[in-house]
């Protein structure tokens, strides 16, 4: 017998209309922080960067390819990696199949790494993506975006990541558990794999200047992360003890 409340099915409708109402409200409290997000300030960019692409350098304006609007998934995948991270990846499964709706739609979604381009298409070969994805190697894009950072940074304890400073777990001097784990996964070490971070930024082309709109990081990618959005409509939520997802390649190995 299940130790899980139980009901009939005229209990478990009315119980169900209850919850219809919260869901509706809290749909219409996310409509109005869409709004507010929509309307922060821009910051207008006149940085020059350069990114390495399949189609040679090009600068943030390109990455638009004719749109108005430019979305970077920030993708963890250093310099010293070996392969991308577990997670990120897992999250980039999930914009893969949709970037294309995307770009018909006036909006350019790329994702941006610190790795060497030869090694962003390795692993986009392996993983068998489509969506662009160019190599910040030769730019401090990541760094002025807060997803990268120096080692001494890391030993001074001035890392400002998620709007502040310090305070991440992936701040702390002993790594946590889930960290080594995603690092070794990385081939790398946790300090060597914490100097890149997740998070997502974008951007607008108006008027022939580029401004940036807004960014968010950690828990604030959670919503982009389309695996938990099905996980959290399941009976069992997320479920979770630890790391438990793997690259989509590697399920089947020990």
């Amino acid at each position: 017998m299940t130790k899980h409340k139980t009901a009939t099915r005229k209990e478990w409708l009315g119980e169900r209309l209850k919850l219809l109402e919260a869901e509706k409200d809290l749909t219409r409290r996310s409509d109005e922080l869409v709004q507010r997000r929509r309307e922060l300030p821009w910051v207008r960019v006149d940085k020059q960067y350069q990114f390495d692409t399949d189609e040679g350098s090009a600068s943030l304006a390109d990455l638009f390819r004719g749109r108005s609007q430019l979305l970077v998934y920030h993708f963890m995948f250093g310099p010293d990696y070996t392969a991308g991270c577990p997670s990120c990846s897992m999250i980039a499964d999930g914009f893969d199949g949709f970037a294309v709706h995307l770009a018909n739609h006036d909006v350019m979604l790329w994702a941006v790494s610190r790795a060497p381009l030869a090694k962003l298409q390795l692993y986009k070969q392996r993983m068998g993506w489509s969506f662009p994805w160019g190599s910040s190697f030769r730019s401090e894009f990541n760094s002025d975006f807060s997803v990268s950072f120096t080692e001494e940074e890391q030993r001074q304890g001035s890392i400002e990541y998620n709007y502040r400073r310090g305070g991440h777990a992936m701040d702390a001097n002993s790594a946590p558990e889930p960290v080594q784990k995603f690092a070794a996964m990385c081939g790398t070490d946790a300090p060597t794999y914490t100097r890149d971070r997740p998070g997502m930024s974008a951007f607008v082309l108006d008027g022939g200047a580029i401004y940036h709109t807004y960014s968010t990081y950690a828990r604030g990618l959670d919503a982009l992360w389309g695996a938990y959005q099905w996980l959290d409509r399941g009976p069992l939520g997320r479920n979770e003890t630890g790391i438990w997802w793997r690259r989509h390649d590697e399920y089947d190995k020990v």
